[in-house]
């Protein structure tokens, strides 16, 4: 459906502050102070994302502030102790800059960012240029889709293709994000795949399924052995 968020660049942050190679460790403070971020994109001369300065990779320089960290200590962690001594984004940012393209699907990204446990991505084309950002928040908002227009596409997207006609007598109630399916289906088999299907579209919270078979016909004729029972051995 148009308007339906589905791929990062339908809900990242467009207009992006972002660092150049050479930029001094006060600046990025400041910076990141005033757009209210934790990690900042560093660009080169040609405006490619070549790596990431976030608040971890300045704490550096307050955590090792008393002086030489000792042998153990720069065995044990190298990176952070070069980066103690550092004074600009070159030095500073994290490489190479773990990112996005704008037309990853919103569960990719939130692979990806629990993977590197990050809580913010920058998003590039196809040629390494920063295009946007895309954060924890911004995937949220896909929760945020009207429960009829969730109702909408499970029945278009799930029953229609599953069940055929019989999806016309099914019951899809969306409330809160919650999906659930009552009705009878003539293939019982399909009623796993049928939920596991809605619960991949997006804004889904949960889903309950009840979909059932077929009413049993009545035995007409109780004396006589029912055919579908098996025979004594």
């Amino acid at each position: 459906m148009a308007g339906t968020p589905t791929v990062v660049d339908d809900v990242m942050t467009h207009r992006v502050v972002a660092l150049r190679t050479g930029a001094a460790f006060k600046d990025i403070v400041k910076t990141m102070r005033e757009w209210r971020v934790s990690a900042l994109p560093v660009l080169d001369d040609a405006g490619h994302v070549v790596g990431v300065v976030s608040e971890a990779d300045l704490l550096a320089k307050e955590e090792y502030r008393q002086g030489d960290p000792g042998r153990y200590g720069q065995q044990r962690h190298p990176a952070e102790v070069y980066k103690a001594g550092a004074v600009t984004a070159a030095d500073l940012m994290t490489v190479p800059a773990v990112t996005l393209t704008p037309d990853a699907t919103l569960s990719r990204a939130a692979r990806v960012m629990a993977r590197h446990r990050v809580k913010r991505l920058p998003v590039v084309g196809r040629d390494g240029a920063l295009k946007g950002i895309v954060s924890r928040s911004d995937l949220l908002k896909v929760f945020l889709r009207a429960d009829a227009d969730i109702a909408e596409e499970v029945r278009r997207e799930v029953a229609l293709p599953l069940f055929g006609t019989e999806a016309g007598e099914l019951r899809i109630e969306v409330r809160d994000g919650v999906v659930t399916l009552t009705g009878r289906v003539y293939d019982t088999a399909l009623v796993p795949l049928a939920a596991q299907l809605a619960r991949a579209v997006e804004g889904v919270v949960d889903v309950r399924c009840a979909l059932t078979g077929p009413p049993r016909r009545p035995n007409l004729d109780p004396d006589l052995p029912d055919p579908q029972r098996a025979a004594p051995a």
